[in-house]
């Protein structure tokens, strides 16, 4: 028996989210039935986490077992001819038949990424949130640091989410311009569902002027306090897990 690791890259707006859902196609389901072509066995495909729909990713990690003896680059070159435009492995490796995707990551990285410009792109339609009102980055920036260390983030979850415990550690938040583009890479341990987009959200409010940059402060000593709104899906991307 051997436990392949994938490193996946996809654009996630034709699909349900990375979770098998009985409402549409995943990304899961597309690997996992490519998987079974190639190895002529049933797959079943265990994630770092998972994304929501419209949600892309250009580190998703999942992991395998297989009895075949088939050449990593089977997993990497060989998948990457029967899977669809939208989706692609990185990198395939062997690792040890304990390794555990979610629990054994160490941190993670997302960013949400806005389009701030008076007319929208088409080519940015699926990858950003196009904002036509200017931001204030220092505001932005100054919100952001108070999302650093270990919090109560029950504010920055959706409903339904069920997390046993809504703390969480975040290291890094960084508010960074690039041309139009306006890029929030949030690292940390773990996130709640809608996590980032909420803090997204908020960190947009704090830039227009609607919040404050305390508000986060606020929110975070006090969980009834309401956030700022959830931004839209097609802006996020997982970037990396760390291990």
């Amino acid at each position: 028996m051997r436990q392949i690791k994938l490193t996946i890259e996809y654009d996630g707006t034709n699909y349900v989210g990375w979770q098998r859902q009985p409402n549409g196609i995943s990304i899961q389901q597309v690997m996992e039935e490519a998987l079974a072509r190639l190895t002529g066995e049933p797959v079943r495909l265990h994630s770092s986490g998972r994304t929501d729909a419209r949600v892309h990713a250009r580190g998703m990690i999942a992991a395998f077992m297989t009895e075949k003896s088939l050449p990593l680059s089977a997993y990497c070159e060989g998948m990457n001819c029967s899977l669809p435009p939208d989706i692609a492995v990185l990198q395939a490796e062997e690792v040890s038949l304990d390794f555990n995707p979610r629990h054994d990551a160490k941190g993670k990285h997302y960013r949400y990424s806005l389009h701030i410009a008076r007319c929208r792109s088409p080519l940015q339609r699926n990858f950003a949130w196009h904002l036509r009102d200017s931001l204030d980055l220092g505001l932005m920036q100054q919100g952001g640091e108070y999302f650093v260390g270990e919090h109560d983030f029950a504010a920055y979850r959706t409903t339904g989410c069920a997390a046993k415990t809504t703390v969480r550690r975040i290291d890094k938040v960084e508010v960074e311009s690039a041309g139009p583009l306006l890029h929030i890479n949030v690292f940390g341990s773990g996130f709640l569902r809608n996590m980032v987009r909420i803090m997204a959200g908020t960190l947009v409010e704090i830039g227009r002027g609607k919040l404050q940059p305390e508000r986060v402060r606020d929110t975070l000593l006090n969980p009834s306090l309401k956030a700022g709104m959830t931004a839209p899906p097609e802006g996020l991307c997982l970037m990396e897990v760390f291990y």
